[in-house]
């Protein structure tokens, strides 16, 4: 009954990790953004190291790497697709894609559920289409380069979530441990290229080089960010060894709502009607989730 309740609370964490990130990419550029929040969530890892254990087996090493490049490739899909837009289609169909993906993969490996666990899960799907709904006045057909990536951002999340589910019960924190480290590394050699490329690039201005804004803008909210997503890594690593993968999967790709939510008490950003429906059916499917 646990599990349910930690994944709904995961979606929510991993949303609010979201939300700090999107603050710190419109101060700084996304990859920097991406590479500062991977780097705060390793050291916060490290510190809760102690307290929670690590086994470094060979399954642990390998899955836990593996999974960071898979969330290296699927942020910097996610983060491709969304600027080709629009939105209001596109977020929504990578959030379903990262929960179908490993719910099919649980389904195939022996997860069952009674009949009320089953209309849970497909009210959760429709949640998680709702609430992942980004309103936008004249949104245009997505192009099929947009729609690819976004069908690929949401298989990788997915393969994420499969591949952190491998990891042996035992493992404790050495996974999140490893998936960071590898996520880190692939992304600040990314801004290495980036800012190699650009520098390439940059001509003079007046006799002088066009200023650069730094990392110092979006800092505190990249770092913020990525200690909040460690945080939610802690709690989808607890409900994938005491429940299933499907319900994890289904119920963290609710992670919009955190978003939202806080874009609403923070921002005052209006919350709409649709997105207001698609939270109250992922509370209905996380309690029929809980009974089934």
């Amino acid at each position: 009954m646990l599990t349910p309740v930690l994944g709904l609370l995961g979606a929510l964490v991993y949303g609010s990790a979201d939300f700090l990130g999107g603050l710190a990419a419109q101060r700084i550029s996304a990859v920097r953004a991406a590479g500062l929040s991977a780097l705060s969530g390793l050291v916060v890892l490290l510190v809760l190291l102690p307290f929670f254990g690590a086994r470094w087996s060979e399954s642990a090493v390998l899955w836990g790497a593996l999974s960071g490049v898979a969330g290296a490739i699927a942020l910097s899909l996610l983060y491709a697709c969304l600027a080709i837009g629009p939105m209001s289609i596109l977020s929504p169909l990578t959030a379903v894609v990262s929960a179908i993906v490993p719910l099919t993969w649980g389904l195939l490996h022996g997860e069952r559920f009674a009949a009320i666990g089953w209309v849970g899960l497909g009210l959760a799907l429709v949640a998680v289409v709702l609430v992942g709904f980004v309103p936008e006045r004249g949104a245009v057909r997505p192009r099929s380069r947009g729609l690819v990536m976004a069908v690929a951002a949401g298989a990788f999340i997915g393969v994420f979530l499969i591949l952190i589910d491998l990891t042996p019960d035992d493992s404790g924190l050495a996974p999140l441990v490893l998936n960071r480290l590898v996520n880190a590394s692939i992304m600040f050699a990314t801004v290495g290229v980036v800012w190699l490329a650009s520098r390439r690039r940059r001509r003079p201005v007046d006799g002088r080089i066009a200023a650069n804004r730094g990392w110092r803008p979006g800092l505190p909210f990249a770092v913020a960010g990525g200690a909040v997503d460690a945080c939610a890594n802690i709690l989808l690593l607890i409900g994938l060894r005491i429940g299933n993968l499907s319900v994890m999967s289904v119920l963290t790709a609710l992670y919009p709502a955190g978003t939202i939510i806080l874009a609403a008490i923070v921002l005052k950003e209006r919350i709409a009607p649709v997105q207001w429906a698609g939270l109250v059916l992922a509370l209905a499917a996380t309690g029929m989730l809980a009974a089934g």
